[in-house]
């Protein structure tokens, strides 16, 4: 009867340690991103322009992204006293300055259509993601730059590329810890670096009208190329001009 009861005891704490480890859900750990970086005031978010200076060879290159809910964005840099979109989308179209003529073009039909998918995904594709259509799940721990993360994988609509449908998946490190973004990574699936991992890297997260966003970002291809932007000012719903996202008709 000792024995029994010293088992059942023994069976009890053990219970009890490992119900107190027991893994995260995905969406408890997403549930948990959103809250840190803002909760429900990311409903009020209805678009987000970001400036910075990049020091590039000596030069002082202004640079320029604004992002909106409805899925438009144009993305600009001044060069010289010439001011040229290196992308942009209205919701239909997506087009660019090209860097010979400096005259506005079409981006190809996959990009639009591409662009076209992921309208609904402002300000962040793990946020709502089961109203996407998408599917998330924890693939696993990783350690990025010394940071204990949780790997999450994020399979989306197949995209477009190179005349096929083929897979749409990221994988977002989310820092234990702090419980934020600070990776993103995904395939390049079309280009001269097809094949490769598209790298972003995020961190120095500041407060903005309530939310939290990183005002550091390092992109480029995994091991290979990258560049990083420190960004000055974030601007939450600013009042823009609705022609920068239009493909000029000549």
């Amino acid at each position: 009867m000792k024995f029994r009861l010293s088992l059942s005891i023994f069976s009890f704490i053990l219970l009890g340690a490992f119900g107190s480890l027991k893994a995260q859900t995905v969406d408890e750990i997403i549930q948990a991103y959103y809250n840190v970086t803002g909760g429900s005031n990311w409903e009020k978010v209805t678009g987000m322009r970001m400036t910075a200076n990049i020091e590039q060879q000596g030069m002082n290159i202004p640079f320029e992204i604004i992002s909106l809910k409805d899925g438009r964005m144009c993305m600009k840099m001044t060069l010289m006293g010439n001011t040229m979109t290196l992308a942009a989308f209205d919701g239909k179209t997506s087009w660019t300055t090209n860097w010979m003529t400096m005259e506005p073009e079409e981006s190809p039909a996959e990009v639009s259509e591409n662009a076209k998918r992921a309208i609904e995904e402002f300000p962040n594709p793990l946020f709502n993601y089961k109203a996407l259509g998408y599917s998330a799940s924890v693939i696993g721990d990783e350690t990025v730059e010394g940071t204990a993360c949780y790997k999450i994988k994020l399979d989306k609509k197949t995209e477009l590329a190179d005349g096929k449908e083929v897979p749409n998946i990221e994988y977002y490190y989310i820092d234990k810890e702090n419980n934020v973004v600070i990776m993103v990574e995904s395939e390049i699936t079309s280009g001269e670096m097809k094949g490769n991992i598209n790298q972003t890297k995020l961190s120095d997260y500041q407060e903005v009208s309530g939310v939290y966003i990183p005002f550091s970002t390092t992109e480029g291809v995994k091991d290979q190329m990258s560049q990083t932007i420190q960004f000055e000012t974030v601007e939450i719903n600013p009042t823009v001009e609705e022609s920068i996202f239009v493909f000029p008709k000549k």
